[in-house]
Order: C-alpha cells, then sequence, then structure tokens
C-alpha cells in the first residue's frame, strides 16, 4: 500500500468516526479536521476547511433524514431557523479573510464551560421533551437562532452543534432527542452555506472529499439509528462526553495561543 492509500484510508476511518459523533451530538469536526491537517500537511488550510465541509454536509443530510422519519419535527421552528443559517453561514464563510479570528476561541472556551457545568448541575435537563415557549416566540428565537449560530460556523465552526443542541434543550424545553434533530437540519445548511463559499474559489480536495463523504455517511446512519434507539438519555452522556473532550482541547489550543 502506497502512503497517500494509506493516508485515505485513514481519512476514510476518520470521517466514519466523525459521522457518527455528528450525528448523535454534533463535534465531527473535532475529529475530521485535525486528521485533515495532519495527513495533508501540504494543502491550505482553506482547502481542508472545504473538503472537510463536503464531507460534513453528507452524512448530515442522511443522519438528518432518519431524524426526520422518527422524530417530529417543529416545522415554525425549523424555517425559520434554517434559512437563517444558510444565509449567515455564508456570510460567515465570507468575513473569515476580513476579521480577526483570535478573540473567537477563548470566548468559545468559556460558553463551553458554561453549558457543561448548566448540563451536569440539572440532572434531568433534555431528558423530557416539554416546550417552554409559545409559537411566537419559538419562531423569534430559531431566527435569531439561525443568524447567530450560521455566521458562527461559517467563520469559526467549533462547538456549533453542542450550542445548537444546549439552547434547544435550555431555552426551548426539548429533550436531547428532538434537540438532536433539528440541530441536524440547523447544520445541514451551515454545512451547505459555507460550500457555497467554498467550492466556487476552489477550496476543496475533491477526489479526498468524495471519499471522505461515502464513510462520513455510514457513519452518521449508524451514529442516527443508535441515537433514535437508546434515546435522550444516551444523547446527553455522549453530549457531556463531547463538550469534556472540546474543553480540554480547546483549552489547549488557548493555552498556546497566549504564550
Amino acid at each position: 500500500m502506497s502512503g497517500l492509500d494509506e493516508v485515505v484510508v485513514f481519512l476514510a476511518f476518520a470521517a466514519f468516526a466523525a459521522g457518527f459523533v455528528d450525528a448523535v451530538v454534533g463535534g465531527g469536526g473535532l475529529v475530521q479536521l485535525p486528521a485533515l491537517f495532519s495527513s495533508l500537511p501540504q494543502a491550505s488550510a482553506a482547502s481542508l476547511f472545504g473538503t472537510n465541509k463536503m464531507s460534513s454536509i453528507a452524512g448530515t443530510f442522511f443522519a438528518a433524514r432518519r431524524y426526520m422519519r422518527s422524530v417530529r419535527l417543529i416545522r415554525h421552528v425549523l424555517w425559520p431557523s434554517v434559512i437563517a443559517a444558510g444565509l449567515f453561514s455564508w456570510l460567515g464563510a465570507g468575513a473569515v479573510s476580513l476579521l480577526p479570528r483570535a478573540w473567537a476561541q477563548p470566548l468559545v472556551l468559556v460558553l463551553l464551560v458554561a453549558v457543561a457545568v448548566v448540563t451536569l448541575r440539572q440532572r434531568t435537563l433534555g431528558l423530557v421533551h416539554q416546550p417552554t415557549l409559545s409559537v411566537r416566540q419559538e419562531f423569534w428565537f430559531a431566527l435569531a437562532l439561525g443568524a447567530v449560530l450560521g455566521f458562527y460556523d461559517g467563520f469559526f465552526g467549533p462547538g456549533t452543534g453542542a450550542f445548537l443542541i444546549f439552547i434547544f434543550v435550555r431555552v426551548f424545553g426539548y429533550d436531547f432527542l428532538h434537540a438532536s434533530a433539528h440541530s441536524k437540519l440547523i447544520n445541514l445548511m451551515t454545512n451547505f452555506g459555507a460550500l457555497v463559499f467554498f467550492v466556487p474559489t476552489g477550496e476543496v480536495l475533491l477526489k479526498v472529499g468524495l471519499v471522505m463523504a461515502c464513510c462520513n455517511v455510514m457513519g452518521s446512519v449508524v451514529g442516527a439509528r443508535t441515537a433514535v434507539r437508546k434515546g435522550s438519555q444516551f444523547v446527553r452522556v455522549f453530549f457531556i462526553g463531547l463538550l469534556a473532550v472540546m474543553i480540554v482541547r480547546m483549552g489547549l489550543t488557548t493555552v498556546e495561543m497566549f504564550r
């Protein structure tokens, strides 16, 4: 097996794992992006980000389809958040070269710690599906959620899935399974919005991206089926585990930034 073949096989396994994680709670980029950067050091950062989005959108699409068959989705929440997410993700991707990104990481780290503390302290949070907002409130909160996290995902990205799920659980009163289902469709549009920016500029490694996309789809299908079968308790535990990994990883990189 040649060196290139070994790289592709490694990235295929990484994409499968990322698809599984993404389908359950989001955060597959924690697996996929480091794998891309370590395996293809000669490629530009923009190309690797674009390839990551190409792989992720394929898996997210199939995970979203699975959730749509198993979980009742709220249309007046879904449509405003999805449309705003796609538009603002495109704007965020376009702003990458215009705005400084260094300030974002420490802020995101603080927010992730806050999310973890609230989730751990409220042990029943997200285990029961009890929507707390009126229809009008849900519409406007969903619109704002899609706009803010859509821009963030296009511009920076880490933690988008975790923030989406937490807001649906804490603000909307959803359980973790319904929160994850709605988050998948919003994340699908944030990936699409960013790709609309990356593809015309040639910032996608097409052959590698197609292989990874196929493996990401397989991981996403397995992950979505597991989440639907095991329910909100499983998603909650997985969510807390993801938060722990993200906090440690982002904490280490933040310390390195300020040395």
